[in-house]
């Protein structure tokens, strides 16, 4: 606990409140800033810390990445002797989660803005800078890592100055590592960010901005008074969903939740208030005072619009209903993900998924299995198409099994992004090439600094979702940076290719494809599946198909059993006789035979070769 001369006063004063988040580029140490923060501020004793605080979930802490936007209430003196309450806000860094930031801006006044001393401006440093102007916040630059060798402050500067237009001079310096230089940026935050507006006389408006379930309590709400105030016992209005609901508890965001008599106009908490279905939460409602309402809600989210989908389906059909149950508390949790009913004839029933990136597919998956103990099968992820049909009909198609007989088509579309990737200039050569081999149309480069330049190119967006990223930090040896942003829809080529093993079709595995892409796709679906498929005692043929075309083919021998062992001479007749014996038996086999696919065999297709 802190010391009592830190503790926050139960009413504060909306003058000294400061919200801010921090934002910036993967790995530039947003939450080793968070935890120094912490720490200076005595949030956290020297027994209970730990790296990566505000990262809960024990994927943020295996993949070092932050997924979940946290939020921590900080007392800290400053050097006038004034004490400000601080609400931090640690946001992701990967463009998956930007749905994440903007959520978190909206709560803000300002923010940090975080750059690598040694890596310098890079691509989701730029996008979440215009995020943050976007909300109108005060934006402090904070030169990071200045501990590191190949620290180039002076050039960091310049890239501040050139690329985000801030004032160089006003970034503060500090290592979240060692700790130089934290007092600092807490001083900047206390004497340059400016304090919330809104009085705690005015008719309440709070905007609900996260949520999580909690199985001992049920739904609690992360929110940001923007009017007015919130105490135990008050009786609430959801103005989106109009439901009522009593306060049973508010409170402040420590390491634990810190209870409060109540909550003012400024400040960030959480509240709990009996609610027990998930479905009864908006995230980005406004609660209000049921009995003395606000005029209007506040603007709420803009929604996040899914641009990969895959279907999920449990391994044994008695977790449905237990999916159903996880998903359900994973969209509270995650306002990004969207689901609808589903059902496979190899897999039964599932749930087709929208998702924001292939890492925000990995993430959800994971959560699934682990916080849930679900055992789970992935679809090939696939993007959401356009198609135009000979009578003018028009359909969007994101599953390979709604696309409509192929003579029915008139045209199709698929959407293009806009990539944006930042690498030293010794590369690019190399990542024009990648671009090129993966259908990158205008592509051009621009000069940001020595040694630095940004290459934009429009390109597919099924294009990037299975590896491009990967390859990207192979060829690059990890210095590339990569960030798109969605364009349009334009024609092209599209086909639907199914994978048959034994004859059968596996609808799991059909995918939507480019025409050029077919045969390579196709040939690699049934080499994967070749080796992990276990052997039969039959051949079994898996072939890749377009209509009645086949255009890929592997086969899986049978066991070889040598039935003419015993034979030790005599006529060649009787060796004939047992090896057609065996044949028929294995023909009969065939017939009856089923291939039973394993879980790996599905996943094993989603990892590309660096050639497809």
């Amino acid at each position: 606990m802190p010391p009592d001369s830190l503790v926050a006063p139960e009413i504060p004063d909306v003058e000294k409140i400061r919200n801010f988040c921090i934002i910036a580029h993967i790995d530039h140490g947003k939450s080793t800033l968070a935890d120094r923060l912490i720490q200076q501020c005595g949030g956290v004793s020297d027994r209970e810390f730990r790296d990566q605080l505000l990262d809960s979930m024990d994927i943020e802490r295996e993949r070092g990445i932050t997924i979940k936007s946290n939020t921590i209430t900080l007392p800290y003196k400053a050097r006038d002797g004034e004490t400000y309450q601080l609400n931090l806000i640690d946001t992701p860094g990967h463009v998956d989660f930007s749905h994440e930031v903007r959520r978190s801006l909206m709560s803000c006044e300002g923010a940090l803005l975080l750059v690598d001393a040694s890596q310098g401006v890079e691509a989701q440093t730029v996008a979440n800078l215009y995020l943050a102007l976007e909300f109108d916040l005060e934006i402090i630059p904070v030169i990071n890592k200045i501990d590191l060798p190949a620290a180039d402050i002076d050039r960091v500067r310049e890239e501040i100055d050139a690329d985000l237009g801030l004032d160089p001079f006003e970034a503060v310096l500090c290592s979240a590592k060692t700790g130089k230089g934290i007092e600092d940026v807490l001083e900047a935050i206390a004497t340059r960010l400016p304090a919330p507006k809104g009085t705690s006389d005015a008719p309440t408006q709070a905007l609900v901005f996260d949520a999580q379930y909690d199985v001992y309590r049920g739904a609690v709400m992360y929110l940001r008074i923007r009017e007015g105030r919130l105490t135990k016992g008050d009786k609430v209005l959801l103005m989106h969903t109009g439901k009522r609901y009593e306060v049973e508890e508010v409170g402040h965001h420590g390491l634990q939740r810190v209870p409060r008599k109540s909550l003012e106009a400024g400040e960030v908490g959480y509240l709990i208030a009996g609610v027990k279905s998930v479905r009864d939460i908006n995230i980005g409602d406004t609660i209000t005072i049921a009995d003395a309402p606000a005029e209007a809600p506040l603007p709420g989210y803009q929604e996040a619009k899914p641009v990969v989908f895959a279907s999920l389906y449990p391994v044994s059909s008695d977790d449905y209903g237990d999916l159903i149950k996880a998903l359900d508390k994973l969209v509270l949790n995650d306002a990004a993900l969207t689901f609808e009913k589903d059902a496979s004839a190899a897999l039964g029933f599932g749930f087709r998924c929208g998702f924001l990136g292939l890492l925000h597919l990995e993430v959800v998956q994971e959560r699934l299995e682990r916080e849930y103990n679900l055992n789970l099968l992935l679809s090939a992820p696939t993007v959401r198409y356009r198609i135009l049909l000979e009578d003018g009909e028009e359909l969007m198609v994101d599953n390979p099994s709604l696309f409509p007989d192929p003579s029915t088509i008139k045209s199709t579309f698929e959407p293009y992004i806009k990539a944006s990737v930042l690498i030293p200039e010794r590369y690019i050569g190399a990542v024009m090439e990648l671009c090129r081999d993966r259908r990158g149309e205008n592509t051009n480069f621009s000069y940001l600094a020595v040694g630095r330049v940004e290459l934009t190119s429009e390109m597919p967006l099924a294009e990037v979702l299975f590896d491009f990223y990967d390859r990207l930090k192979s060829i690059t040896q990890g210095y590339g940076s990569f960030d798109y942003e969605m364009l349009d829809y334009r024609l092209n080529d599209l086909v639907k290719v199914d994978i048959l093993v034994n004859g059968e079709r596996v609808d799991a595995l059909s995918q939507l494809v480019h025409s050029e892409r077919a045969r390579p796709r196709g040939l690699h679906y049934c080499e994967k599946l070749a080796d992990t498929i276990p052997k039969q005692q039959f051949k079994i043929a898996i072939q890749g198909v377009i209509g009645g075309k086949i255009i890929a083919r592997s086969t899986i021998n049978a066991f070889r059993k040598d039935v003419t062992a015993k034979c030790y001479g005599g006529d060649i007749t009787r060796k004939r006789k047992l090896l057609e014996k065996q044949k028929e038996g294995k023909k009969r086999m065939k017939m009856v035979g089923a291939v039973e696919i394993p879980q790996s065999a599905f996943i094993a297709v989603l990892k590309t070769d660096a050639s497809k």
